[in-house]
């Protein structure tokens, strides 16, 4: 089994000191090319959109926060 990135969160730090956050989704339209089974495909979908719903907030939270620095 091959395995692949759906959702990634990463808080960086630059050579200069400097942090951003970055926030990266596996693409739907890209679903039922990767997932054959419908099943599947609704399944990757819901756990995308629920990490959605957690992680858009807090990726914008801590960018606002580190654009005040």
């Amino acid at each position: 089994m091959k395995e692949g990135n759906l959702i990634s969160f990463k808080v960086i730090i630059d050579e200069r000191g400097r942090l951003s956050t970055e926030l990266s989704f596996f693409p739907d339209s890209e679903i039922t090319n990767v997932f054959l089974d419908v099943y599947t495909q609704n399944y990757i979908r819901n756990i995308l959109r629920e990490a959605h719903v957690k992680l858009d907030p807090l990726h914008e939270h801590l960018e606002k926060q580190l654009q005040a620095l």
